[in-house]
């Protein structure tokens, strides 16, 4: 690995992405907010001094040119890290102590949506856009955006791309990688802006709407309501956030086929779909029966409930219309077991991903059929197309690896916490990106009465999910620090 082109593709990276703050910067200025002004001013100010004081004053952009996946991985990792302290700076500025910037910080950019936050009504409007703006940034990969507008990146950008996939497919449908990063984001800003409209339309406040809509499209959670969806108290933006929730759990690769083409029979024909699909119905159906049958809601309610909450779980997005740990213990714990899905390859959601449990059941299926003919040659398969052994191979390992990281941080927070609740959901609640879990930090609570090591491990936890394990998992080989000049 050589570190000049790490370098090279950190210093680029950072810099650009100052332009992420324009943003943020306007709409401070429109409230006359000038603690935030001066808040997203240094940010910036720091983000350019970062980058060019990793730029050496070579020729760093023709660095990039020959990018090895090794390098790629290093600069993945380095990228979200250093990200993630910077977009904890503003946070600062609002007196958050440095390990709740840094937690919110991370929580925002790996579209986890775990908060700290137990007082909304303290903080400006620009803090709370700046929230949802973050998770709206991170959900469809800085990384693609970044490729997206730095020609210079035209070669590395398979790499960075591979790298930063959130799923075993990458989910490309054109010939250059930058032309895919340019569809893909047309299409993310495309529904950001139509969910904005509808929601707006339905009588939600235009600021509101436009920070549920990042964090609804980034299937990440932050809501500028300190209740979340229940808080607007009206049916109607709870069925209209449950499908564009469904929609960003789909894949936008996906998405971009169906407007394309218009042919629905697309979805018939995706294995990974038609199992995301069931699994939201079959949970929805459960919960919806249990919340009615204990006498807990009437039956429209009871349909609205396990809907909403059974999409904002498996697509780990985590908003809620309701404090579902005073549920009935059954349905909690069908929302609990969502919390080790994920929806499909290709979306802005986390967990462990629709098409790896796919491929992980059908792999245990052809074990036990080799029990009995053990000389048969029986090729697992997905959408007719058989997975080589390799790949299947990989996702094993990539499943066992993700419930070893949770067996072992759960451990660790059970005690430090001194609470089972809080350590095996909180968790797979971060690992998975989910963001709320159960007991104090459940929907309607907080991660702030946290204490300092429980937070590090979550932060870990949100950072290791949201770069997929693949990039920690190479950091494991010795290989890896192979330096070179």
């Amino acid at each position: 690995m050589r570190i000049k082109n790490v370098i090279a593709a950190l210093s680029l990276f950072i810099k650009y992405l100052a332009t992420v703050f324009i943003i943020p910067l306007l709409v401070a200025l429109y409230y006359r907010d000038f603690q935030s002004l001066f808040a997203f001013g240094i940010t910036i100010i720091v983000m350019f001094l970062f980058g060019i004081l990793l730029n050496s004053g070579d020729d760093r952009v023709g660095l990039v040119d020959d990018f090895k996946k090794q390098e790629a991985l290093a600069t993945l990792v380095l990228f979200w890290v250093s990200t993630s302290i910077i977009f904890a700076i503003p946070y600062l500025f609002y007196g958050f102590s440095p390990i709740n910037s840094f937690f919110e910080a991370v929580s925002g950019i790996t579209t986890t949506g775990a908060t700290i936050l137990t007082d909304f009504s303290i903080y400006p409007k620009s803090l709370f856009f700046w929230r949802g703006y973050s998770q709206w940034v991170g959900g469809m990969g800085v990384i693609i955006l970044v490729i997206a507008v730095l020609p210079q990146f035209a070669i590395a950008g398979r790499q960075m791309f591979a790298a930063d996939s959130p799923g075993p497919e990458d989910g490309k449908f054109t010939p250059r990688i930058k032309s895919t990063a340019l569809l893909l984001g047309k299409l993310y800003i495309f529904l950001t802006v139509i969910l904005v409209i509808l929601l707006k339309c339905a009588g939600m406040p235009l600021f509101d709407a436009m920070c549920n809509a990042f964090s609804t499209i980034s299937c990440a959670g932050f809501s500028p309501n300190q209740a979340s969806i229940i808080g607007y108290d009206k049916s109607v933006f709870v069925w209209i956030i449950a499908a564009f929730m469904f929609i960003s759990g789909t894949g936008f690769a996906m998405t971009y086929r169906l407007i394309q083409k218009r042919d629905l029979s697309l979805l018939s024909k995706n294995d990974e779909f038609k199992v995301y699909l069931g699994l939201t119905v079959a949970f929805s159906i459960f919960i919806a029966i249990i919340l009615y049958t204990q006498h807990t809601y009437t039956i429209g309610k009871a349909i609205e409930e396990g809907v909403f909450q059974s999409i904002s779980i498996v697509t780990t997005t985590g908003f809620a219309t309701v404090d579902y740990t005073i549920w009935p213990h059954f349905a909690k714990i069908a929302l609990f077991l969502l919390f080790f899905t994920g929806a499909c390859a290709g979306s802005t959601s986390g967990g462990l991903k629709i098409i790896r449990l796919l491929l992980v059941l059908k792999y245990i299926k052809r074990e036990i059929a080799k029990i009995l003919h053990p000389s048969a040659v029986i090729p697992i398969r997905v959408n007719d197309i058989p997975i080589p052994n390799d790949i299947i191979s990989q996702t094993v390992s990539f499943v066992i690896f993700y419930f070893m990281v949770f067996a072992i941080t759960a451990f660790l927070v059970t005690l430090t916490e001194n609470s089972f609740t809080i350590g095996i959901t909180g968790a797979i609640a971060t690992l998975g990106n989910v963001g709320p879990a159960f007991g104090v930090i459940g929907p309607m609570g907080s991660y702030d009465s946290m204490c300092f090591a429980t937070k590090i491990i979550f932060i870990f936890n949100m950072l290791l999910g949201r770069l997929e394990l693949i990039p920690f998992l190479a950091m494991l080989n010795k290989d890896f620090y192979n330096f070179k000049r």
